[in-house]
């Protein structure tokens, strides 16, 4: 789990940083930009196999109790905070995935160079939607990426108890 955890965690990022380059730096960095969507396909795609994988996983493994010093509101907006990131991070690539196999104007899809079917008819109204939907879920995922690392770093920093000892803090765990 840590390891695909941390993995995933690089993975995203990137995926992020790309995409933000390749929407709102397109005009400055545009020989870049056509070179990152191959790439972004590619990694998306492995992103969505790597979080199916991970959900197998977390479904059979035992996920350690939320530490007992957490507060009944710190404990329910972490658990809707990982949904949130799970369904995300199913859901975004997705849509990409979609948005790319209706887009009439696709070179296609690519798995770091194989071919991948494209399973929705050419339609660029159809189009138009996935891309939305895909953008907003992706600025969604972002956000939500940044309240789970600002709740981390409180954890780690802001909620040490009065003997010194930091029960509360959930990056141990993942380390």
């Amino acid at each position: 789990m840590r390891v695909l955890h941390w993995v995933m965690a690089i993975l995203i990022v990137g995926e992020l940083t790309a995409g933000l380059l390749m929407v709102h730096m397109y005009d400055e960095v545009a020989p870049i930009v056509g070179d990152l969507y191959p790439w972004h396909k590619s990694f998306g795609l492995l992103i969505l196999l790597l979080i199916l994988g991970r959900m197998v996983v977390r479904w059979r493994s035992t996920v350690p109790a939320f530490p007992e010093s957490l507060q009944n509101w710190e404990k329910v907006s972490a658990h809707i905070g990982h949904v949130l990131l799970y369904i995300l991070i199913l859901v975004v690539p997705i849509m990409g995935y979609c948005m790319s196999s209706t887009y009439t104007m696709s070179d296609g899809v690519t798995f770091f160079g194989l071919p991948v079917p494209e399973l929705l008819p050419k339609n660029d109204a159809q189009f138009e939607v996935f891309q939305l939907l895909h953008r907003i879920g992706a600025y969604v995922l972002l956000a939500v990426i940044v309240v789970h690392v600002l709740a981390v770093v409180k954890h780690r920093f802001f909620d040490r108890s009065h003997a010194g000892d930091n029960d509360s803090d959930v990056l141990s765990r993942m380390l």
